[in-house]
């Protein structure tokens, strides 16, 4: 299966990028991940879905949209930046991007570009669950929608 364009070329980046600094790389796509809007703070805080399999506090929600793509919502704290920078990844990759694109897309696609060289398997683990619970979110919507 064919990984989303901006996706794509995010992957090919990192895959393209010496080992040394590959590590810095995925530290800027932290500074990438937006902030939560409004309706994600305060009360509406309980919107977002802990994805406990993480070492690192990490919430995500997504909504969505009446054309059928998905826009992605993703908090984790400053002081985990690998963390953030592999949501930053799906944040400029996947946002805006079709529910079935999503749900197509396997848990494991970031294998074979060279993070698993600069980040612990613990938080390879820990990417593959954030995937994994971002589908979950997804087909939750369209099962909605269907209903």
């Amino acid at each position: 299966m064919a990984l989303p364009e901006r996706l794509e070329r995010i992957l090919t980046l990192l895959q393209s990028t010496p080992r040394s600094i590959r590590g810095h790389a995925l530290l800027d796509l932290s500074r990438t991940l937006p902030p939560l809007p409004p309706e994600y703070h305060g009360d509406m805080r309980d919107q977002l879905e802990r994805v406990v399999e993480c070492q690192t506090p990490f919430f995500l929600a997504t909504r969505l949209e009446e054309d059928q793509t998905v826009r992605m919502f993703f908090d984790a704290p400053p002081q985990a930046p690998t963390i953030r920078g592999y949501a930053g990844l799906l944040s400029v990759g996947l946002d805006g991007e079709p529910a079935q694109t999503v749900l197509d897309l396997p848990e494991d696609f970031y294998y074979g570009v060279g993070l698993e060289e600069v980040v612990s398997p613990l938080r390879l683990r820990g990417m593959g669950a954030i995937v994994a619970t971002l589908k979950n979110q997804v087909r939750r919507h369209l099962e909605r929608a269907a209903a």
